[in-house]
């Protein structure tokens, strides 16, 4: 049998996680059938799970992938960015994938105390990325001095998960972009 190489097994991983991706925010988690995900990827159940364990591991490393593309984004633009970034790819298939995946994500934190456990260190690297970014503009003179890195980031954070659920409640999008100024403004030294 012809051994197959790693750069092959990478990309049926990446297509693999593209089609689940758009079947969690199609269907959500539990909709998220086997034979829909065989279905949105066009692979067979084996192929899909000679790369994934079960469908709770694909589902976190959607997340995971999601999460580490929104970290890289943090550490070097902010957080305001990924929300600019957000309205930008509004219409995309790839950002309705990104924000169903948000909010699965968020109801399974609420839901499921073993997948929280799990998810907790993930979601740590988009905190830690957002705290040394707002540590870096701070000691660069951009950021406000009067209120502490804690609350400015909550604030952010607070800013990112509004946006989240605007945009997935099909909310018009047209006009944030002078909301995300006043964000922006509020964390800014003046």
């Amino acid at each position: 049998m012809p051994k197959v190489s790693q750069l092959h097994l990478d990309a049926r991983r990446q297509e693999i996680l593209a089609g689940a991706r758009a079947c969690f925010a199609r269907h959500g988690y539990e909709g998220a059938t086997v034979r829909r995900l065989e279905e949105e990827t066009g692979l067979s159940r084996g192929a899909i799970f000679h790369h994934f364990r079960d469908k709770e591991s694909l589902f976190l490393a959607v997340a995971e992938d999601d999460a580490a593309e929104m970290a890289a984004v943090v550490a070097e633009q902010g957080l305001v960015q990924v929300m600019r970034n957000l309205l930008d790819d509004e219409f995309s298939p790839e950002q309705a994938g990104w924000l169903g995946t948000q909010l699965e994500v968020s109801r399974r934190l609420r839901t499921d105390r073993d997948f929280a456990a799990r998810w907790a260190a993930r979601s740590e690297a988009i905190s830690q990325a957002t705290h040394d970014r707002l540590t870096r503009q701070r000691e660069a003179g951009v950021l406000r001095e009067d209120v502490d890195l804690d609350t400015l980031q909550r604030f952010l954070e607070l800013a990112l998960d509004g946006l989240v659920l605007h945009l997935a409640m099909g909310r018009p999008a047209d006009k944030l972009g002078t909301v995300l100024d006043l964000v922006e403004e509020a964390v800014r030294r003046r």
